[in-house]
């Protein structure tokens, strides 16, 4: 998967582009929330609004208006920064497969307390999203979409592969390797040097101390298959 280091994303050709937030939900809100931390810090995103499949209820979420549906947004004339608030792996994906628009582009947004400093060597894929708290150390690789949740741990040398979603306070152990698509839940926890299959979800709480199967949901401590997915 193509990868630069944070830094070239923050400089990217995207950088001062208007931005909108594909998904209307209390994650697009969320998500509103973080841009708006980057921008107190270092003012770089004018946000529009909000773009869903699914209208929401009014006209406005969060004080921005709903702008329209994913197909409305591949149509628009203007050059555009997204961020797709899609909490789930397999339904990230399937969003970013539909937004095909050349004048569309997917920055990584990193809340501009957590520190990914040169010498840490992360590199993230377009469309990451990173909330407050969370604790990166070094050398670590983030595919595209990568979506870390408030307050999440990564390891020296993990790799998460691309539309993997950590849920709040979840952990990732050094040399871990998560395949895409994963899904950890809500304080979740995968040890040192473990692997997780392609769109395993791993239940809130549960400890991953060894391989998990693709495609497969896990619980409890130790994490173990309950259901294998076709």
């Amino acid at each position: 998967m193509t990868q630069l280091f944070f830094s070239d994303h923050a400089a990217g050709p995207a950088a001062g582009r208007p931005l909108v937030i594909f998904g209307a939900g209390g994650l697009g809100r969320e998500v509103l929330g973080l841009v708006q931390q980057i921008n107190e810090a270092h003012p770089a995103w004018p946000v529009r609004g909000f773009y869903d499949d699914v209208a929401p209820a009014t006209p406005t979420v969060a004080g921005l208006p709903y702008l329209g549906t994913g197909a409305d947004l591949n149509a628009t004339d203007e050059l555009l920064a997204v961020a797709v608030a899609v909490g789930s792996s397999a339904g990230r994906a399937a969003v970013v497969a539909r937004l095909t628009s050349a004048r569309l582009a997917f920055p990584a947004l990193v809340h501009p307390g957590v520190a990914l400093g040169p010498r840490q060597r992360i590199a993230l894929g377009e469309g990451c999203l990173v909330q407050q708290g969370c604790l990166l150390t070094c050398d670590i690789r983030l595919g595209r979409f990568v979506f870390l949740n408030l307050g999440c741990t990564v390891g020296h040398d993990a790799v998460l592969g691309d539309f993997c979603s950590l849920m709040p306070r979840a952990n990732v152990g050094g040399a871990a390797r998560l395949a895409p698509g994963v899904y950890l839940g809500t304080g979740a926890t995968v040890i040192q040097g473990v692997g997780v299959g392609a769109y395993t979800t791993v239940g809130a709480g549960a400890v991953v101390v060894r391989t998990l199967p693709a495609r497969a949901t896990a619980v409890g401590v130790p994490a173990a298959v309950i259901k294998q997915h076709a």
